[in-house]
This record gives structure tokens, C-alpha cells and sequence, in this order.
């Protein structure tokens, strides 16, 4: 075992127009500041990274760890959610995911997607040049309209589904393994890859590919009503990076799962910061810990209720207080007798 490292912050939440937030090198100091020893860099956002340049050029992306280091932190990895999103979208949500993308290749979904696929390539490359492990990411969405289908979904639709996300993320995930890093799925509502099952169905058309691992954010299973300490024992050596939010689910007579339409403040199941929810951190970073988890411990925050510094500055010392540092010795070493072969086979009566 190892103890996890953190605690760390995804930036993209907190980034902003004004000082603290307007910069890289103000916001890792402010998050210095609270605690944290370690930033998640949102590769989409200009104030953090130039995202080819840093794969273009190791130069500059040395010069990006200089910034951070000089805060008294670390990168922990780079996030690619946007562009992610981008490599899968369906037909349905091509206005709404424009977007995500520059200007020049709105209102053509081919060349959307080109521009992501490259970006998430730029993304593994850049990811070797800062020296990182890890890597997060979504999968997009084919198949997301037909979820809880009206009408039936018609025979061998989440087959082609699946086959066509696999044939557009196979050559990325092999960029990724020729950069030695691993490409985590956040799984999400939203996106094909929402839980165990559709992961599994993932993997299965990818042949299991070795860098198609797993980003760990137990929220979005309290919405779902998944077992996600239950998801640990069954991808533990699959899970290479942990997003630390919580939420909450209280149904009522009137809604549920699928909230009504209702923004977040009003419905069923909703984040909030850490806490301040459901979510049970103590198992989880057990598990974790026990199941000799690699990674960091990130806070990603999002809470309908409490203003983002507030959250910040509470997840830090959450954080901190959940890791566990793990024990060097048996807790009952001190009564240890000594042994060898032969008094083992003694005791045994084997002498």
C-alpha cells in the first residue's frame, strides 16, 4: 500500500476574469494558499496552457511546470472534458456542444470532430512532456438520447453504438499508450460511458485496451442510486485517478432520478461540496488506500448552495483529513515470537 496523494484542486471550476483566477500563476498560489499541493490543469482554458504548444514543445511545457512548481505545487494531470465531449456527440445535441469547439468548425460535425480527436492526441503528448501518469477525459455520447428509450431502441443500435465510439477512441487510447499514460473515462451521466456496464461494453470493443482506464467520482453514482463503493472492489485496478465531490439524493413523491426538469437547487439529486452531501469519503478513501491507489485525491467542486472559495478552502482540510497514511508494520508485530523454517514446520507438528 501507499498513501494517496493530495490534496489537489481541478481549476476549471474556479478560473475566472479576476485576480486570483485570472491567471495560472495567481490561482496556484491562491490555491497554495488553502492547502492544496497539487492542481488539475483544464487543458481547454487559455489562461492555464496553450495545449499544442505543450505538445509541440517541451520547452514550454517546462516552463508550465516551472509556474506551478514555483507555487509549491505539482500538476497532478490535464483534463480534456470539453474535447472529449466532442469526439462522440449526437445529432441532437449539435448546437448545444458548438460550443465547446472554436469557431471555425461550428455547424460541421465532421470537422468538430477531427478538431477534438487531434486535441485529445495533443493531449497525450503533452501529458508525456509534463511528465504525468494520468490523464482525464469524456467519452461522448451516441447513444445518450436512447437511454430510457420511447420508442424501443431498434435491434443492434447500442452494438453499431459502441463500435463507432470504440473506432474513434482506438486511435487516441493508442497515442496514449505510445505516451506511456493512462486515458481516464469519467464516468458521467451525459456520456455513452455512465456506468459499470456501458464501461464494460467500452472495453470489450476496444479489446481491453490497457490505457482506457477509469477516473473515479463517486457523485454521479449517488444520482444514479450505483453501489460505488461496490464499483471500487470491481474496477480498482482500472481506477487511476479520483475526483473528490459530493452529492446528494432525496427523492421525493414528486421527482426522482430524472429531477423534473428542474435546475440544480430544486431537484432530487444534486452536488455540493464536501461535506455537505452523502457521499461515504471514509470508505471510499479506505478502499482506495487498501486496493494500493496510485493517484491523487482531487477535489472537483460544484454545489448549488456554497460560494466556490468557500468550498475550496473547506475541501482542502476534507481532503487532508481522509487520507490515510498507511502503517509500515503489522498493528501486532510487538507480539511477534520470530520464526524460521524449522520452527514453522514445529508449530505445525510437522518436525
Amino acid at each position: 500500500m501507499q498513501t494517496i496523494k493530495g490534496p489537489a484542486i481541478f481549476l476549471a471550476q474556479f478560473l475566472g476574469d479576476n485576480p486570483p483566477f485570472n491567471t495560472l500563476e495567481s490561482i496556484c498560489k491562491w490555491a497554495k494558499s488553502l492547502g492544496f499541493v497539487g492542481v488539475q490543469i483544464p487543458s481547454w482554458d487559455a489562461r492555464c496552457i496553450d495545449l499544442k504548444l505543450a505538445a509541440e514543445s517541451k520547452n514550454y511545457a517546462d516552463e508550465i511546470k516551472g509556474i506551478i512548481n514555483e507555487a509549491g505545487l505539482q500538476i497532478t494531470e490535464l483534463s480534456t472534458h470539453l474535447q472529449g465531449q466532442l469526439v462522440a456527440v449526437h445529432p441532437a445535441y449539435d448546437a448545444l456542444f458548438d460550443g465547446f469547439a472554436p469557431a471555425e468548425v461550428h455547424n460541421n460535425s465532421k470537422a468538430r470532430t477531427e478538431w477534438a480527436v487531434q486535441q485529445l492526441k495533443y493531449a497525450a503528448k503533452a501529458s508525456q512532456n509534463l511528465g504525468l501518469a494520468a490523464h482525464a477525459t469524456f467519452s461522448g455520447a451516441l447513444l445518450w438520447p436512447t437511454v430510457y428509450p420511447w420508442p424501443q431502441r431498434p435491434a443492434g443500435l447500442v452494438e453499431t453504438g459502441f463500435k463507432e465510439l470504440a473506432n474513434r477512441w482506438m486511435p487516441i487510447l493508442n497515442e496514449f499508450d505510445k505516451c506511456g499514460v493512462d486515458l481516464c473515462y469519467e464516468i458521467h451521466p451525459g456520456e455513452d460511458l455512465h456506468d459499470g456496464i456501458t464501461y464494460e461494453m467500452f472495453l470489450k470493443h476496444t479489446n481491453d485496451h490497457p490505457r482506457a482506464c477509469l477516473l473515479y467520482d463517486p457523485s454521479h453514482f449517488v444520482l444514479q442510486c450505483l453501489d460505488y463503493l461496490t464499483y471500487i472492489d470491481y474496477y480498482h485496478e482500472r481506477i487511476k485517478m479520483f475526483h473528490v465531490k459530493d452529492a446528494e439524493f432525496n427523492p421525493t413523491g414528486k421527482q426522482g432520478v430524472y429531477g423534473g426538469y428542474q435546475g440544480w437547487i430544486d431537484r432530487a439529486g444534486r452536488f455540493r461540496s464536501l461535506g455537505d452531501g452523502q457521499v461515504d469519503f471514509k470508505s471510499i478513501f479506505s478502499k482506495l488506500t487498501a486496493y494500493d491507489f496510485k493517484g491523487w485525491a482531487v477535489l472537483e467542486w460544484e454545489c448549488c448552495i456554497k460560494h466556490p472559495e468557500d468550498g475550496a478552502k473547506e475541501g482542502a482540510i476534507f481532503i487532508k483529513d481522509h487520507i490515510i497514511r498507511v502503517t509500515e508494520r503489522a498493528f501486532d508485530d510487538f507480539a511477534g515470537t520470530g520464526s524460521d523454517e524449522n520452527f514453522n514446520r514445529k508449530v505445525l507438528g510437522l518436525n
